[in-house]
């Protein structure tokens, strides 16, 4: 099909087949992509306002198993770096969140095989306890529990649930075809694992957030295969709240890979709002692309500015470090030309 063609039909709100989207990020011009993205946004999110979150990103331990080789956060058993979060220091953090008005802990961490299911049972307990929402134990993790405890997926979400799991985050992604991640992370989940998990949880009624790392081993196809799966998936269960995309970010000790600039990251955020259609919201990355870009996603498709992340670890083991304050947060949205509105976990508005 022309690439008119398909300009036409992306703009009259059609849905994108996979040779479309293909042609539309080989070929238009940046300012196309955003102009679409943008129409599509605000077909699906009306309000000219942006969302934002405060909360606190919580690394229970950094021993892993996994070893992934983009990952300058973790660290073997016995190194003396190495740590499990004490639970005095988990309270202490948990207090700060509340003090700072966070609704919600992003609760995640290595595959340590000395923490066993009662544990992360007992860590979900205490951090409802302080009410505050469990946004936790992304699909590599929920793999390896059951794995470990010799039970199912299915049973160990439930008990996870029971205990006060309340959403999944979307981490351990990366991209979704297994040629990429058999380089870059082989011990860790593949993609039909990943997806697998998301779907039971979909169905338990759990909702999940989505998520893309892109800029290291993975050619622009393949970023659009993890798209189209990840629709795939939404089709069939709507259990996504949002799409997360952030590039790579190399370390001393990690994966060598190029940085990735402005410019690719807005084109590929664009085709994320055009490609996902049945994704509600879709959220800025500051964290890794800093404020000012993070703010100028917002005219590229993006509806959210993500959280003020009161703590952030994995990405800064990498070295890069963005600290936002939830009052800079709001004048990032406002003079974008966007009313700013709190919201929790769930995109529901906190007063």
């Amino acid at each position: 099909m022309p690439l008119t063609r398909i300009l036409q039909k992306a703009a009259a709100g059609g849905r994108l087949s996979f040779a479309d989207a293909k042609r539309l990020y080989r070929e238009a011009d940046l300012f196309t992509l955003a102009g679409l993205a943008q129409k599509k946004r605000f077909h699906l999110n009306p309000e000219r306002t942006v969302t934002y979150a405060v909360d606190r990103n919580i690394n229970y331990t950094n021993i892993c198993q996994s070893r992934c080789r983009f990952c300058a956060f973790f660290r073997p058993n016995g190194h003396p770096e190495a740590y499990v979060l004490a639970k005095g220091a988990l309270e202490r953090k948990l207090q700060e969140t509340r003090r700072l008005g966070g609704t919600h802990i992003l609760f995640q961490g290595g595959l340590n095989p000395a923490l066993d299911l009662e544990w992360h049972e007992e860590q979900i307990q205490t951090i409802r306890s302080h009410g505050l929402h469990v946004h936790g134990y992304s699909p590599p993790e929920i793999l390896f529990f059951a794995r470990q405890s010799g039970s199912t997926v299915s049973r160990v979400l439930r008990r996870l649930m029971r205990a006060g799991l309340g959403s999944i985050p979307g981490g351990g992604a990366e991209i979704l075809v297994d040629r990429v991640r058999k380089t870059v992370s082989p011990k860790k989940a593949t993609s039909r694992q990943w997806l697998s998990v998301m779907e039971t949880a979909h169905g338990l009624g759990l909702p999940t957030t989505a998520t893309m790392m892109f800029g290291h081993k993975e050619r622009p196809v393949d970023r659009l295969v993890h798209l189209f799966r990840l629709r795939r998936l939404q089709d069939a269960t709507g259990g996504f709240t949002a799409f997360i995309l952030w590039p790579y970010q190399s370390g001393n000790r990690t994966l060598a890979a190029r940085r990735t600039g402005a410019v690719p990251y807005l084109r590929l955020l664009a085709l994320s709002r055009l490609v996902l259609d049945n994704f509600p919201h879709i959220q800025a990355s500051w964290v890794t692309m800093g404020p000012a870009i993070g703010q100028t996603a917002l005219h590229f498709g993006a509806d959210d500015l993500g959280s003020t992340m009161i703590e952030e670890n994995v990405v800064a083991a990498a070295g890069v470090s963005h600290r936002i304050q939830e009052e800079e947060m709001v004048r990032l949205i406002e003079k974008a030309g966007y009313a700013a509105r709190k919201r929790d976990v769930l995109y529901q508005r906190v007063a």
